[in-house]
């Protein structure tokens, strides 16, 4: 049996003791056998907050269930596991470091209470976690944050202050004005970081086997603790970051050498829509991830429809984006054929309106929503024919609209906007195929 072989089937609790015994160890006799990664070692955050962290904040949070998925497996071309956060109480990973940082407070910061500055996720967190342990939290919100995720860190004891038009200047509001509280980064500081590693430990305990982890990067404070404690305890596990197209931060950083904005255009990972990563997280980060790729937003869109469909799970944008970057299509497919790969699903928390859009956008991007036109007579019966005939290809007519006075045809003709739904692009081509046939006009996608 090889080695490797030999060390896949030792539990994680076996090595989180051997490892905290041989930094005893190397401690006490002065041992420099780690002076060649002692850069490492001068790090912000060390395995030893995070194996700590594991334990202390237990008793607070859900050990989520990391499921196989036989159905995206099968699309995927590896064995997918799902890593199921979103079902932490508040919806998001963000309640382990919350958490964590709110119990390793001095009793005078727990007395005088916390301020933070989120538009969702972090809020929630320190919200319910703050009530839980007693202690006074303060949430700066955006303007823009969503009305159901202000009146949740109301109904759970926050004291919820709306100032700016973004998260920049809710923090800045919040770090002035509030000046003699605690301010907890909800991404940055290395208690969060710690904190958010648990989720590395826990992957390995439930996929002892895994090959690869996916992770959604925002301000890169999940992906640096989850790669710290990964690398640790499994070197030979690859751990990759995903991040939306249009807000690939930690891409720019890597690019720079340093935290930059790498902010594009709004995105449907709102959650991950952070311009600048954390200068803490980043560090870590930089050394212990593989690499990092992006994923457009259609692809998001169909990460979010495939887990409803497939999966029956409702994820936010933010949380479906790691399974984006390995669906058919995705920047990573073809990539992991037969090996296991981990999907954390990080955030829960999307409004039913926005929900209604993505899926809109998703059926869009897998070719079951189209739009095209077509130029019909535009006497009694135009329009009926041309429903005829769609109806004749089994399309179902989601709107239609006709245009009379924009047109550069003849004065006898009208042009009709369709948009239908379809089962997928044989679908489409028949029903292109059967239009033209009949002899229509047509243009695509207008």
């Amino acid at each position: 049996m090889s080695r490797a072989s030999i060390r896949a089937r030792v539990p994680v609790q076996s090595t989180l003791r051997a490892f905290s015994k041989r930094r005893s160890v190397n401690s006490e006799s002065g041992d420099n056998a780690e002076s060649s990664v002692t850069s490492k070692h001068e790090l912000p955050v060390r395995f030893e907050d995070i194996s700590t962290a594991h334990y202390r904040i237990k008793d607070g949070i859900k050990r989520t269930h990391c499921d196989f998925s036989q159905f995206l497996s099968e699309l995927c071309g590896c064995k997918i596991y799902l890593k199921k956060d979103f079902t932490q109480f508040t919806g998001s990973f963000k309640e382990r470091g919350g958490r964590n940082s709110l119990m390793l407070l001095d009793e005078n910061s727990k007395q005088n209470g916390v301020v933070t500055a989120s538009a969702g996720n972090h809020a929630l967190a320190l919200s319910w976690h703050g009530k839980d342990l007693g202690i006074p939290v303060t949430c700066v919100m955006p303007i823009t944050a969503p009305i159901t995720k202000v009146s949740k860190c109301k109904k759970f004891g926050a004291n919820v202050v709306l100032h700016g038009l973004h998260i920049g200047e809710a923090r800045e509001f919040a770090m002035k004005e509030y000046a003699d509280k605690r301010y907890i980064n909800g991404y940055d500081d290395p208690e969060i970081i710690a904190g958010a590693g648990t989720m590395g430990i826990e992957i390995l305990e439930q996929v002892p086997n895994v090959d690869v982890v996916l992770v959604p990067v925002g301000g890169a404070g999940l992906i640096a603790g989850v790669s710290l404690a990964i690398k640790t305890l499994r070197p030979n596990v690859e751990v990759i970051g995903v991040e939306p197209t249009n807000v690939a931060s930690y891409a720019a950083a890597i690019k720079a050498g340093k935290p930059v904005n790498g902010f594009k255009e709004a995105t449907l990972a709102d959650g991950l829509a952070v311009p600048v990563v954390g200068p803490t997280s980043f560090e870590v980060a930089r050394h212990y991830v593989d690499y990092s790729c992006d994923v457009p937003e259609k692809m998001i869109a169909l990460a979010v429809l495939r887990l409803l469909e497939m999966e029956k799970l409702i994820v936010e944008g933010g949380g479906a984006a790691a399974l984006a970057a390995i669906l058919p299509g995705g920047p990573l497919y073809g990539k992991f054929n037969g090996k296991t790969v981990c999907v954390p699903l990080c955030g829960g928390n999307i409004d039913t309106s926005v929900l209604g859009r993505v899926i809109e956008r998703g059926l869009a991007a897998d070719q079951r929503l189209i739009r095209f036109s077509a130029t019909v007579s535009d006497r009694p019966g135009g329009i009926a024919t041309l429903a005829r005939d769609m109806a004749d290809c089994g399309v179902s007519v989601k709107d239609i609209y006709h245009e009379r006075a924009w047109l550069q045809s003849n004065v006898d003709q009208v042009v009709i906007k369709c948009v239908v739904e379809t089962t997928g692009i044989d679908h489409v081509n028949k029903l292109f195929e059967h239009l033209t046939s009949k002899g229509y006009p047509l243009e695509k996608n207008v």
